[in-house]
């Protein structure tokens, strides 16, 4: 068994061309050992947001603290501390920080997606780089 504290793991900040004021921590990954799940806590810091994009992979989050709002196809919608999102594989999705603090979020996807050569080793299908509102 592996216990981290999250303060105690290195925040990097999220390099993807359409990412604002974003840091990620790899709180448990392949690095670790876990074969199947990928767990990281992302922060987006205000006027931030995460790049516009889809990818072949589900992934579901937990918000930790904060308020954003998810910018889908179908539209937008509002988020908060404690609520839990699903997104399905291939769906266009971008978060956006809509508080005054930070926002703070779990986000699990599956392990390869940091593998050597996984996906996150090259660019994701990014589809709009804007975070202005």
């Amino acid at each position: 068994m592996i216990i981290k504290n999250s303060h105690a793991v290195t925040k990097q900040p999220m390099t993807m061309p359409g990412a604002e004021r974003v840091s990620m921590q790899m709180l448990c990954g392949p690095d670790d050992g876990c074969p199947n799940f990928a767990m990281r806590k992302f922060t987006v810091a205000p006027g931030g947001c995460t790049p516009k994009h889809s990818h072949d992979y589900e992934h579901e989050i937990f918000v930790l603290a904060g308020r954003g709002i998810a910018i889908t196809e179908a539209g937008e919608k509002t988020f908060h501390t404690g609520d839990a999102l699903y997104v399905k594989a291939n769906e266009v999705h971008q978060f956006r920080n809509a508080g005054d603090g930070p926002l703070q979020f779990i986000c699990l996807v599956p392990a390869f997606v940091h593998r050597p050569g996984g996906p996150a080793a090259g660019p994701a299908v990014a589809v709009d780089c804007a975070c202005s509102k």
